[in-house]
């Protein structure tokens, strides 16, 4: 093995009495500072992601209490017709991209299929098909999101031989959705 002449840095100082790496203490509350940081990151983590879903997921909606908004828990409705009913398939605005949906809120099982058919065989679109959450029903109504589908909403009532309308934002599946009542009589 090699051997080196000594040199200056050889020798030590008998009165240095340090051992190991010095650091200064800790300043008090720098823990709370880290962990409030920590919070707020994750609160700003979790805002983005909720953004982020409410683009990806339009039927995604956050109410916040504290927001001010002016929206109601329930869904606005109103009934005041003014379009003329619109009987005639051929005559609707393509531009409109119309679907319906049928609802059977009634305690008869099927009416639901009994009056898409009917709207099927008249021209429409052929409709959505489902029970409604509740069969409880007495008159049908139908639903329309717009006032652009008030005169195809009134069409459908004339096509049924039953019903009242209203505009109301609580069927978000479809922009004309009928829920069939008790009321409703299929033809034969």
């Amino acid at each position: 093995m090699a051997s080196f002449p000594p040199d200056q840095f050889d020798e030590i100082p008998t009165d240095l009495a340090r051992v190991g790496a010095h650091r200064a203490p800790p300043k008090r509350g720098l823990g709370w500072a880290r962990f409030g940081w920590a919070v707020v990151a994750t609160a700003v983590l979790v805002v983005a992601g909720l953004f982020a879903l409410s683009l990806l997921n339009p039927a995604f909606k956050l109410d916040l209490p504290f927001a001010g908004s002016s929206q109601s828990a329930e869904p606005s409705t109103s009934a005041t017709p003014t379009a003329e009913a619109v009987t005639d398939p051929t005559k609707v605005d393509p531009k409109l991209n119309l679907s319906i949906s049928v609802l059977n809120g009634s305690k008869t099982d099927g009416q639901q299929d009994k009056a898409a058919d009917a709207i099927k065989a008249a021209g429409w679109p052929d409709p959505g098909r489902a029970t409604a959450t509740t069969r409880t029903e007495k008159t049908t109504t139908v639903y329309y999101s717009s006032r652009d589908f008030e005169g195809i909403a009134r069409g459908m009532v004339v096509l049924l031989g039953v019903g009242t309308i209203q505009l109301s934002d609580a069927f978000p599946g479809a922009p004309v959705t009928i829920v069939i009542g008790d009321d409703y009589k299929p033809a034969s």
